[in-house]
């Protein structure tokens, strides 16, 4: 089984700073693609930021320049640092990673649980 925890949302002024993390754990051969996905009520989930196993990132055109993705393989852990953080950010935050849990096996999309993150304006 594999298990993603995600930690770090809460509440924030607007123009402050979050920092999430995402821990991967459980049966884990390789993991590929790692992603950040916010989620509005009432609408689905949309692509924050996403980084490959090799380091290279892609971000939302809306937060370019504010936000950063990180990964630390050592760890199996993804990071997002936001900053300048708006109120129409406020939303429930997913971690996404493609995980392969053995050699045989075929890479699978896991999410984690959600992390609420408020912007007050």
């Amino acid at each position: 089984q594999v298990q993603l925890v995600e930690s770090g949302g809460g509440l924030v002024q607007a123009g402050g700073s979050l920092r999430l993390s995402c821990a991967a754990s459980g049966s884990i051969f390789s993991i590929n693609r790692m992603g950040w996905y916010r989620q509005f009520p009432g609408n689905q989930r949309e692509l924050v930021a996403a980084v490959t196993s090799g380091g290279t990132t892609n971000y939302a055109d809306s937060v370019k320049g504010r936000f950063t993705i990180s990964r630390d393989n050592t760890k199996n852990t993804v990071y997002l640092q936001m900053n300048s953080l708006k109120p129409e950010e406020t939303a429930v935050y997913y971690c996404k990673a493609d995980i392969q849990t053995s050699a045989l096996r075929f890479v699978y999309s896991y999410w984690g649980q959600g992390t609420q993150v408020t912007v007050s304006s």
